[in-house]
């Protein structure tokens, strides 16, 4: 198993209660990957008190166009003119840092809590992690690796193809592929603790053995398979292009799950390596 040393691992931790869950599977990352050699730096966002909502705030100096104030835009400038809050910048600082992004969360209303959905709006500035021409396989942080690692409230089965929640890997595209890819992450498998309010201690210590047996190998895994940048025509509105589409004419599946090509969703495409 290769090893993880020397690496900086940062984890994105969005849980208010330190008896939690997701407390103990953050504190079974830090332990472990700190054990490997790892230099693991958290962002325990509700202990920061970390401002989730983007606004004029962010800039430290004046705005260049007060009567439209456009977020993405006059973020960027205070990022290249060293305007920008403090607390970006810190978070900044350890983006820079990390050869791998976790973020640890409960998952609410089928995606990331409020304070982590603010973390990603104002740290993941334009310019910064990523630009129109800097995305997908193009993107600012392709050599680096990042994962979701969380609980649910409801069953496995309950977020399957048949399941009232419907498809778990549809869930998950619009964040992996959305948020992660987008800046060029290379996306990891998803860590997902099936509900575990409803299981025993012993039943949750099972969870959390199972994530601690899968961390030490964390860095070396194979991430999820995404299409690179240059497979869309930039051209024809950034549609697949004809070979790629070609490629695929055989296959019972589509290329991914947002990339279908109007046939069945490939199987536990966001949820599994090499599928």
């Amino acid at each position: 198993m290769a090893s993880s040393a020397a690496k900086t691992v940062l984890i994105v931790y969005a849980h208010q209660s330190a008896g939690s869950f997701n407390a103990a599977a953050k504190d079974a990352t830090v332990d472990v990957l700190e054990k490997q050699g790892c230099k693991v730096l958290v962002s325990d966002l509700y202990a920061m008190a970390f401002e989730a909502t983007a606004t004029e705030k962010d800039i430290t100096g004046s705005v260049k166009n007060p009567e439209h104030f456009c977020y993405g835009e006059e973020t960027m400038l205070a990022w290249q003119e060293g305007q920008l809050a403090s607390d970006i910048v810190e978070e900044h600082k350890k983006l820079q840092e990390a050869e791998l992004v976790v973020f640890q969360f409960p998952m609410y209303w089928f995606s990331v809590p409020a304070i982590m959905k603010g973390w990603m709006d104002r740290v993941l500035t334009l310019g910064f992690a990523y630009t129109p021409e800097k995305r997908y396989s193009q993107g600012i942080f392709r050599d680096k690796k990042a994962m979701l690692s969380f609980t649910t409230g409801s069953h496995e089965s309950m977020f399957s193809p048949n399941g009232i929640n419907g498809d778990m890997n549809v869930t998950l595209w619009p964040i992996q592929n959305g948020v992660l890819y987008y800046c060029g992450f290379q996306v990891l498998a998803p860590q997902i603790f099936w509900a575990p309010k409803h299981l025993s201690s012993e039943g949750r210590e099972k969870l959390l053995e199972s994530w601690r047996t899968r961390l030490p190998g964390l860095l070396s895994e194979t991430p999820l398979a995404f299409p690179t940048a240059d497979s869309f025509d930039a051209g024809k509105g950034y549609q697949l292009k004809p070979d790629i589409k070609k490629l695929q004419a055989e296959s019972p599946f589509g290329l991914t799950v947002g990339h279908h090509m109007e046939k069945p969703l490939p199987p536990h495409n966001q949820m599994k390596a090499g599928v």
